[in-house]
């Protein structure tokens, strides 16, 4: 059974996805030579020793992702979870692509864009399948998280249930563990082994959530644990290049991912409950539009006024200045663009149900066609979702 307070909103998650962000913010600003000319080892020889590992905010992401992806696909349709994927996650996404696109046309200073092709199959989001470079650099774990919706398609075509989902992480692990030695592109790609550890560890601890902790569960999150190590050094050498990879120690990642864990099962078990300030609600808000604006626009104003204003002042500037025009994105774009995108996805979906052979033929009966209604929309239940990255 539901445990308790199922449809609590959970803002410590809300404020968990805060801090990852941040933690990828502070990578890119405090731990990349970029935004300053030069390693930013001299000018932050403290905070750089943390920044360095910033990175690390996207695997919590993904963990968060699975645990909210779950909860937001239980009781939905297929073409429900669809609208509110793509109304969750175009809206920002279409200001913050000609936004970076035009800061690093006027200002090439960290980075170029080769030409506008590029930017028009960015707004696809889709450019990671054809092989188009990005606009911003973040914009690799989108396509991600695409695939990750599409492989939640399947559950869903399939039935949200308690014994699917246990059904579809078993499967996903042993597909994931297995596709670096079968050498077939299209079940690695799939499969993802390197981020798929985080996303099934999220959807198990969300059915913990659901229908309370129990040993298969934590069979689940232990062993993706254990698999997520497997790929440590892939991570740090992607992120901070193979020489200052092989200087540095692998027990801090470890222990990141491990706290990271850590605090979502407490969150999953309710141990956060507690936690309900309002301000964490927008701080999740913002999350999304800030990870999507923060890389390049950022670091192209770093750069040029490094050299006119202190670097920490600078810093903390900057961030509080994308954390501010996230908010102006969230409340002017995503809450208006993403009611009308979601409304006029509904009524298309709609229009499908109701010109489908199976509600043609449900239409010739009077007595059915009174029914139909009330039965599709006893399948749009709204579930309580706590607002995830993407």
């Amino acid at each position: 059974m539901p445990q308790p307070g199922l449809k609590t909103r959970l803002a410590a998650l809300d404020g968990l996805r805060l801090v990852a962000a941040l933690m990828v913010v502070l990578y890119h600003y405090a731990a990349l030579s970029r935004p300053w000319g030069h390693n930013p080892t001299t000018i932050f020889p403290t905070l750089h020793h943390f920044a360095q590992f910033g990175w690390l905010g996207v695997e919590i992401f993904f963990v968060v992702s699975g645990f909210v992806i779950c909860m937001s696909v239980w009781g939905r349709t297929l073409g429900d979870f669809a609208i509110s994927r793509v109304s969750r996650l175009f809206p920002a996404y279409w200001v913050a692509v000609p936004l970076t696109a035009l800061v690093v046309k006027l200002w090439p200073e960290v980075h170029s864009i080769r030409g506008w092709d590029d930017v028009i199959i960015n707004m696809t989001m889709l450019q990671a399948g054809n092989n188009t470079r990005n606009v911003d650099d973040v914009y690799w774990t989108l396509f991600v998280e695409l695939k990750f919706y599409v492989l939640m398609a399947i559950v869903v075509l399939c039935g949200v249930t308690y014994r699917n989902m246990v059904v579809f992480c078993g499967i996903w692990t042993v597909a994931a563990a297995l596709a670096p030695s079968l050498g077939t592109p299209l079940l690695a790609a799939l499969a993802m082994p390197v981020y798929a550890p985080f996303f099934i560890a999220g959807i198990a601890f969300y059915l913990m959530r659901r229908y309370g902790s129990n040993p298969m569960l934590w069979g689940i999150v232990v062993m993706q644990l254990l698999l997520s190590q497997r790929y440590v050094h892939y991570r740090m050498e992607s992120n901070l290049g193979k020489v200052a990879a092989a200087l540095l120690p692998t027990w801090p990642v470890r222990l990141i991912i491990i706290a990271g864990f850590g605090i979502i099962a407490a969150i999953a078990l309710g141990a956060f409950d507690k936690v309900q300030w309002k301000w964490l609600s927008t701080a999740g808000a913002i999350t999304y539009p800030l990870y999507l604006i923060h890389m390049f626009v950022g670091m192209t104003v770093i750069h040029h006024f490094r050299n006119q204003v202190p670097a920490a002042v600078l810093l903390v500037s900057v961030t509080v200045l994308m954390m501010v025009t996230a908010w102006l994105i969230h409340r002017l774009v995503e809450r208006p663009v993403g009611k009308w995108l979601r409304d006029a996805m509904r009524r298309g979906v709609d229009d499908v149900r109701r010109n489908t052979p199976a509600r043609k033929q449900a239409r010739n009966g009077p007595d059915l066609e009174l029914q139909a209604p009330a039965a599709w929309r006893s399948q749009e239940l709204e579930v309580p979702t706590a607002r995830p990255r993407g």
